[in-house]
């Protein structure tokens, strides 16, 4: 395996920041080819190897005095690798369950009402959405679009108007 010979030649490096550096220098590489096996993906190992780091760096003066403490990064590294396997695993196993039990297609006349409300002017379809769906009162509309009641009343009954005779024309051309 690449970047074995590293595992000794880095034991008992000190306690001291430069040898913590020191050693990242000499096993970094060696094992992020050994995790790249593992994985498969060259990013997850990197991950995974620096977050084993990371994680000696604080216990850098107990584990400096190890035999060798590259084998303890290894092992964290790899963990990590496995944990996030397993939760990936776990993730798509999930994903497959919402899928299974998926929200049913949408029918064609919501199909044709979206349609037909994309065609409003925004402030026609807005006033629409959030009176008819939102359940929002004129005046929160109003407030909300910073204009009077009589405006949100004129978009409503304006873009009424024009969706009912999209939807009219949409249905005669679906028969």
């Amino acid at each position: 395996m690449p970047g074995g010979g590293a595992d000794r030649t880095a034991g008992r490096t000190g306690s001291g920041v430069a040898d913590f550096q020191e050693f990242y220098a000499l096993t970094f590489h060696p094992l992020t080819m050994q995790l790249w096996a593992y994985t498969g993906d060259l990013a997850q190992a990197q991950d995974v190897v620096q977050d084993a780091f990371c994680a000696l760096f604080e216990r850098w003066d107990r584990i400096s005095q190890y035999d060798d403490p590259t084998a303890w990064v290894r092992r964290v590294a790899w963990n990590h690798a496995t944990n996030r396997f397993r939760r990936s695993r776990t993730f798509l196993r999930w994903a497959r369950r919402q899928r299974e039990s998926h929200v049913p297609e949408p029918s064609p006349d919501r199909v044709m009402l979206v349609a037909a409300l994309a065609e409003l002017p925004a402030t026609q379809r807005r006033a629409l959405v959030k009176f008819h769906l939102g359940d929002l009162s004129v005046a929160e509309i109003a407030l909300q679009e910073g204009v009077s009641a009589g405006t949100v009343k004129s978009w409503l009954h304006r873009g009424r108007a024009v969706l009912a005779a999209q939807l009219a024309e949409r249905g005669e051309e679906r028969r």
